[in-house]
Protein backbone atom coordinates (compact mmCIF):
# COMPACT_ATOMS: atom_id res chain seq x y z
CA UNK A 1 0.00 0.00 0.00
CA UNK A 2 1.39 3.40 -0.97
CA UNK A 3 2.18 5.82 1.79
CA UNK A 4 -0.47 8.53 2.16
CA UNK A 5 0.53 12.08 1.08
CA UNK A 6 -0.16 13.51 4.56
CA UNK A 7 2.16 10.95 6.14
CA UNK A 8 4.88 11.64 3.57
CA UNK A 9 4.57 15.38 4.17
CA UNK A 10 4.81 14.91 7.95
CA UNK A 11 7.93 12.75 7.58
CA UNK A 12 9.55 15.26 5.22
CA UNK A 13 8.74 18.13 7.56
CA UNK A 14 10.24 16.34 10.56
CA UNK A 15 13.35 15.48 8.56
CA UNK A 16 13.72 19.12 7.53
CA UNK A 17 13.42 20.24 11.15
CA UNK A 18 15.93 17.63 12.31
CA UNK A 19 18.41 18.59 9.59
CA UNK A 20 18.12 22.25 10.59
CA UNK A 21 18.51 21.34 14.27
CA UNK A 22 21.61 19.26 13.58
CA UNK A 23 23.23 22.16 11.71
CA UNK A 24 22.37 24.56 14.54
CA UNK A 25 23.58 22.27 17.33
CA UNK A 26 26.78 21.40 15.45
CA UNK A 27 27.53 25.07 14.94
CA UNK A 28 26.51 26.54 18.30
CA UNK A 29 26.31 23.66 20.76
CA UNK A 30 23.34 22.96 22.99
CA UNK A 31 23.37 26.17 25.01
CA UNK A 32 24.03 28.40 22.02
CA UNK A 33 21.39 26.86 19.75
CA UNK A 34 18.08 28.67 19.46
CA UNK A 35 14.69 27.30 18.44
CA UNK A 36 14.08 30.51 16.44
CA UNK A 37 17.20 29.78 14.40
CA UNK A 38 16.10 26.17 13.82
CA UNK A 39 12.66 27.14 12.53
CA UNK A 40 14.25 29.78 10.29
CA UNK A 41 16.63 27.19 8.83
CA UNK A 42 13.83 24.65 8.38
CA UNK A 43 11.41 27.28 7.00
CA UNK A 44 8.61 26.14 9.28
CA UNK A 45 6.57 27.85 11.98
CA UNK A 46 7.46 27.48 15.64
CA UNK A 47 4.01 25.99 16.26
CA UNK A 48 4.71 23.27 13.70
CA UNK A 49 8.05 22.45 15.33
CA UNK A 50 6.33 22.09 18.71
CA UNK A 51 3.68 19.92 17.09
CA UNK A 52 6.35 17.29 16.33
CA UNK A 53 8.88 17.91 19.12
CA UNK A 54 8.52 18.86 22.77
CA UNK A 55 11.27 21.48 22.68
CA UNK A 56 14.97 22.11 22.28
CA UNK A 57 16.08 19.28 24.55
CA UNK A 58 13.83 16.80 22.76
CA UNK A 59 15.32 17.90 19.44
CA UNK A 60 18.83 17.61 20.83
CA UNK A 61 18.24 14.08 22.08
CA UNK A 62 16.79 13.11 18.69
CA UNK A 63 19.89 14.51 16.97
CA UNK A 64 22.13 12.57 19.36
CA UNK A 65 20.19 9.41 18.52
CA UNK A 66 20.66 10.10 14.81
CA UNK A 67 24.36 10.73 15.43
CA UNK A 68 24.84 7.39 17.16
CA UNK A 69 22.66 5.67 14.59
CA UNK A 70 24.94 7.00 11.84
CA UNK A 71 27.98 5.64 13.66
CA UNK A 72 26.37 2.29 14.39
CA UNK A 73 24.95 1.89 10.88
CA UNK A 74 28.42 2.23 9.39
CA UNK A 75 29.85 -0.20 11.91
CA UNK A 76 26.99 -2.63 11.25
CA UNK A 77 28.06 -2.78 7.62
CA UNK A 78 30.56 -5.39 8.83
CA UNK A 79 28.96 -8.80 8.22
CA UNK A 80 30.19 -11.21 10.88
CA UNK A 81 28.86 -14.09 8.83
CA UNK A 82 30.67 -14.09 5.52
CA UNK A 83 34.01 -12.55 6.52
CA UNK A 84 36.82 -14.26 8.36
CA UNK A 85 37.47 -12.64 11.79
CA UNK A 86 40.65 -10.86 10.65
CA UNK A 87 38.90 -9.27 7.67
CA UNK A 88 35.86 -8.41 9.81
CA UNK A 89 38.04 -6.65 12.39
CA UNK A 90 39.90 -4.70 9.70
CA UNK A 91 36.57 -3.62 8.19
CA UNK A 92 35.25 -2.58 11.60
CA UNK A 93 38.36 -0.46 12.25
CA UNK A 94 38.15 1.16 8.82
CA UNK A 95 34.43 1.87 9.04
CA UNK A 96 34.73 3.39 12.51
CA UNK A 97 37.46 5.74 11.32
CA UNK A 98 35.76 6.62 8.04
CA UNK A 99 32.52 7.67 9.70
CA UNK A 100 34.47 10.20 11.76
CA UNK A 101 36.12 11.47 8.57
CA UNK A 102 32.99 11.58 6.42
CA UNK A 103 30.49 12.68 9.09
CA UNK A 104 32.30 15.48 10.96
CA UNK A 105 29.13 16.42 12.86
CA UNK A 106 29.49 13.12 14.73
CA UNK A 107 32.65 14.40 16.43
CA UNK A 108 31.10 17.79 17.15
CA UNK A 109 28.03 16.24 18.76
CA UNK A 110 30.05 13.76 20.83
CA UNK A 111 32.35 16.53 22.04
CA UNK A 112 29.37 18.62 23.05
CA UNK A 113 27.62 15.81 24.88
CA UNK A 114 30.78 14.98 26.82
CA UNK A 115 30.76 18.55 28.12
CA UNK A 116 27.35 17.71 29.61
CA UNK A 117 28.66 14.45 31.08
CA UNK A 118 26.21 12.39 28.96
CA UNK A 119 23.21 14.07 30.61
CA UNK A 120 21.13 13.96 27.45
CA UNK A 121 22.23 10.50 26.32
CA UNK A 122 20.99 9.18 29.67
CA UNK A 123 17.49 10.32 28.68
CA UNK A 124 17.50 8.36 25.43
CA UNK A 125 15.78 4.99 25.39
CA UNK A 126 17.59 3.68 22.31
CA UNK A 127 21.25 4.78 22.29
CA UNK A 128 22.43 2.22 24.83
CA UNK A 129 20.65 -0.58 22.96
CA UNK A 130 22.63 0.38 19.85
CA UNK A 131 25.86 -0.23 21.76
CA UNK A 132 24.59 -3.48 23.20
CA UNK A 133 24.37 -4.73 19.61
CA UNK A 134 27.86 -3.37 18.85
CA UNK A 135 29.28 -5.23 21.86
CA UNK A 136 27.64 -8.46 20.71
CA UNK A 137 29.01 -8.01 17.19
CA UNK A 138 32.52 -7.30 18.44
CA UNK A 139 32.38 -10.15 20.94
CA UNK A 140 31.39 -12.55 18.14
CA UNK A 141 34.30 -11.44 15.93
CA UNK A 142 36.70 -11.93 18.84
CA UNK A 143 35.20 -15.34 19.67
CA UNK A 144 35.64 -16.55 16.11
CA UNK A 145 39.19 -15.21 16.04
CA UNK A 146 40.04 -17.02 19.26
CA UNK A 147 38.54 -20.31 18.06
CA UNK A 148 40.51 -20.11 14.81
CA UNK A 149 43.74 -19.28 16.65
CA UNK A 150 43.99 -15.90 14.90
CA UNK A 151 43.42 -13.61 17.89
CA UNK A 152 44.83 -13.70 21.40
CA UNK A 153 42.51 -14.89 24.15
CA UNK A 154 40.69 -12.82 26.75
CA UNK A 155 40.38 -9.53 24.88
CA UNK A 156 37.86 -7.21 26.54
CA UNK A 157 35.53 -6.04 23.73
CA UNK A 158 34.73 -2.76 25.50
CA UNK A 159 38.40 -1.88 26.01
CA UNK A 160 39.10 -2.82 22.41
CA UNK A 161 36.31 -0.65 21.04
CA UNK A 162 37.43 2.33 23.13
CA UNK A 163 40.92 1.91 21.68
CA UNK A 164 39.65 1.62 18.10
CA UNK A 165 37.43 4.66 18.51
CA UNK A 166 40.06 6.69 20.34
CA UNK A 167 42.76 6.09 17.73
CA UNK A 168 40.56 7.71 15.09
CA UNK A 169 38.53 10.15 17.15
CA UNK A 170 41.44 11.90 18.86
CA UNK A 171 43.32 12.33 15.59
CA UNK A 172 40.37 14.12 14.00
CA UNK A 173 39.01 16.03 16.98
CA UNK A 174 42.47 17.50 17.66
CA UNK A 175 43.67 17.78 14.07
CA UNK A 176 43.90 21.57 14.10
CA UNK A 177 46.15 21.85 17.16
CA UNK A 178 48.20 18.79 16.22
CA UNK A 179 48.67 20.05 12.66
CA UNK A 180 50.06 23.31 14.03
CA UNK A 181 52.29 21.65 16.62
CA UNK A 182 53.83 19.11 14.25
CA UNK A 183 53.68 21.19 11.06
CA UNK A 184 51.74 18.47 9.29
CA UNK A 185 48.34 18.91 7.65
CA UNK A 186 46.54 16.02 9.29
CA UNK A 187 43.38 16.56 7.25
CA UNK A 188 45.20 16.08 3.93
CA UNK A 189 43.83 13.00 2.09
CA UNK A 190 47.18 11.21 2.10
CA UNK A 191 47.56 11.71 5.85
CA UNK A 192 44.02 10.49 6.47
CA UNK A 193 44.89 7.31 4.55
CA UNK A 194 48.12 6.91 6.53
CA UNK A 195 46.23 7.31 9.78
CA UNK A 196 43.67 4.70 8.80
CA UNK A 197 46.42 2.23 7.93
CA UNK A 198 48.20 3.03 11.21
CA UNK A 199 45.00 2.48 13.21
CA UNK A 200 44.37 -0.89 11.57
CA UNK A 201 47.99 -1.94 12.07
CA UNK A 202 47.92 -0.99 15.78
CA UNK A 203 44.72 -2.97 16.45
CA UNK A 204 45.59 -6.04 14.39
CA UNK A 205 49.15 -6.15 15.76
CA UNK A 206 47.74 -6.19 19.28
CA UNK A 207 45.13 -8.84 18.54
CA UNK A 208 47.50 -11.20 16.74
CA UNK A 209 50.44 -10.82 19.14
CA UNK A 210 50.91 -13.58 21.67
CA UNK A 211 50.76 -12.15 25.23
CA UNK A 212 53.96 -12.26 27.24
CA UNK A 213 54.54 -12.31 31.02
CA UNK A 214 53.83 -8.89 32.49
CA UNK A 215 51.38 -7.85 29.76
CA UNK A 216 48.12 -6.20 30.77
CA UNK A 217 45.23 -8.64 31.02
CA UNK A 218 41.53 -8.12 31.80
CA UNK A 219 42.14 -9.66 35.24
CA UNK A 220 44.21 -6.60 36.20
CA UNK A 221 41.16 -4.36 35.79
CA UNK A 222 39.11 -6.22 38.38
Amino acid sequence: MAEKPAIRDAIRTQERILAAAQAEFARRGYDGARVDAIVARAKVSKNLLYHYFRGKEDLYIRILERTYETLRRRQSDVPVNGLDPLSAMIRLCENTFRVFVEEPDVIVMLNTENLYRARHIAKSTIIRSMYDRLSENLREILRQGEEQGVFRKGVDPVELYISISGLGYFYLSNRHTLSMLFNRKLSAPENIEHRQAHLVDMVISYLTRKPEPGDWTPDLAR
